[in-house]
């Protein structure tokens, strides 16, 4: 059998770098006209963590990290186009990262895309789902400080199984959360940061986070009609710390349309809650009107630059109401 080809041209042409972008959950700031600017998610940055240091130009489809970390890793060279920063984030060939961009846009993204952060939302629900672990990691702290600074409890830590990670592999030292489908079985694991390193997260080569929403698995036991969706892992658990078992988070700002098929076939109504930020606030307003036809959608409104992880129990219970209705 012929193995896959991928289209280069096409696909620099066609799919746009802050959506991909969006699918790693990295988030950067506007920097200027058709430019975005911020801290480094690539793996080759091993320089000391710098805030301006990666920077993507949205008319020509390019990135950029001026770090001397990238800059080695890359032979001198200082950026390159979306089919070089798969390759880079996925540790694969540029074929590779061409097929695997194939697999997860397919052919439906214009060429064009006038919303500067806007999310992917487009995804195709056809791409290989992530395939089950053939392991667990051992000896997760799930006491660790950093959850405690988190505000995570030790039960809620040790229900989701989230913990730092001492052993060995790219996730070693990092605070780990295991990533259950909605069958409950363990397809991956996040591994976060906790020292200000970057990536803030990493993933393993392949992962397709537009294919799973973090504890539907939860969700879905709880029989309510309602869930809450948020961004991140983080959010997640204060969400549910609060007294809210039905929540889920898209790993992210984007959306994708297997996202949207998970939600529709569970639930009869949505709470949205996305950061209070400019890539959230963007991202609730491509999302709404895609639901919306199909569920009844609230939309919380957090203040500017709030995240659902940085609110108390109390505060979430104010926003989305007593535990007694979502749960």
């Amino acid at each position: 059998m012929q193995p896959p080809q991928a289209d280069f041209r096409s696909i620099k042409q066609r799919i746009p770098i802050d959506r991909v972008l969006g699918r790693y959950g990295v988030k950067l700031r506007p920097g200027g006209p058709h430019t975005l600017r911020g801290p480094c998610p690539l793996p080759t940055h091993t320089s000391r963590p710098s805030q301006e240091s990666f920077s993507v130009n949205l008319s020509r489809q390019v990135w950029s990290c001026h770090s001397a970390s990238c800059i080695a890793a890359r032979h001198g060279r200082l950026g390159g186009h979306v089919i070089d920063l798969v390759a880079i984030m996925e540790r694969c060939s540029l074929h590779q990262a061409g097929i695997r961009l194939q697999d997860w846009f397919g052919g439906s993204l214009p060429a064009s895309h006038p919303a500067l952060l806007r999310p992917a939302a487009v995804e195709s629900s056809a791409a290989q789902p992530n395939r089950p672990l053939g392991f667990a990691l051992q000896g997760i702290d799930t006491r660790h400080r950093y959850l405690t600074q988190r505000g995570i409890s030790p039960a809620t830590a040790q229900m989701f199984g989230v913990g730092m990670y001492h052993g060995a592999g790219f996730l070693a030292g990092r605070c780990v959360i295991p990533i259950r489908d909605e069958q409950s079985l363990l397809v991956g694991y996040a591994g976060r940061a906790v020292n200000g390193e970057e990536p803030k997260y990493r993933f393993p080569a392949g992962f397709r986070k537009s294919q799973v929403l973090f504890n539907l698995n939860r969700a879905i036991e709880t029989d309510g009609p309602n869930v809450i969706v948020v961004e991140g892992f983080f959010d997640a658990l204060k969400v549910h710390q609060a007294g809210h078992p039905a929540v889920v988070a898209l790993m992210g700002s984007s959306f994708s349309q297997r996202q949207s098929e998970l939600l529709l076939s569970h639930f009869a109504s949505v709470t949205l809650m996305l950061d209070g930020d400019q890539t959230g606030r963007h991202a609730a307003e491509h999302i709404v009107p895609l639901l919306t036809p199909k569920v009844r959608v609230h939309k919380v409104e957090l203040p500017n630059r709030t995240q659902p992880d940085q609110l108390s129990s109390a505060e979430i219970n104010v926003l989305v109401g007593p535990p007694n209705r979502t749960s």
